[in-house]
């Protein structure tokens, strides 16, 4: 059974998520973006191929930092993997979905992984903080030394 942690973050400690979130998201998307340029420049691959490795890399990435450093959560792995893949189920169909129809209208594949990328960031966050990560924040061993 998870240990649950029901205390309330101060706003500091709710700016510092924001942040930290942002900057592994960064570092995500730069991972997400080097690896669909390999894959789109080196095959004749399509748009769709191409962004799903690429998030699977950064999604894995993101999650790893994230549950770690900027959520310092002590659940139980398999879990919280499980409540991250429910949300790239609903995820990832739409956005494949409208980058195939963005990029096969003739918009640039780059703005679309872009802007995909944005609203990936905010949506993962809300999720992740939310319900992912509800009740088991700041219970790891990093957390726990801080106190």
């Amino acid at each position: 059974m998870e240990e649950k942690n029901n205390q309330k973050l101060t706003k500091k400690e709710n700016a510092a998520q924001v942040i930290k979130f942002a900057i592994f998201s960064v570092s995500a998307g730069i991972i997400q973006t080097l690896s669909f340029t390999l894959v789109n420049e080196l095959t004749t691959w399509k748009y769709t191929p191409c962004y799903l490795i690429a998030l699977t890399l950064s999604v894995v990435w993101n999650f790893t930092l994230n549950r770690e450093f900027t959520f310092k959560s002590a659940n139980n792995v398999p879990v919280a993997m499980v409540k991250v893949a429910l949300f790239y189920c609903i995820f990832t169909p739409l956005s494949t979905w409208w980058g195939a129809a963005l990029t096969k209208a003739g918009w640039n594949e780059y703005i679309v992984l872009f802007g995909t990328m944005a609203v990936n960031l905010t949506t993962e966050f809300l999720y992740d903080r939310f319900f992912v990560f509800r009740g088991t924040m700041n219970t790891n061993k990093r957390a726990m030394k801080g106190k």
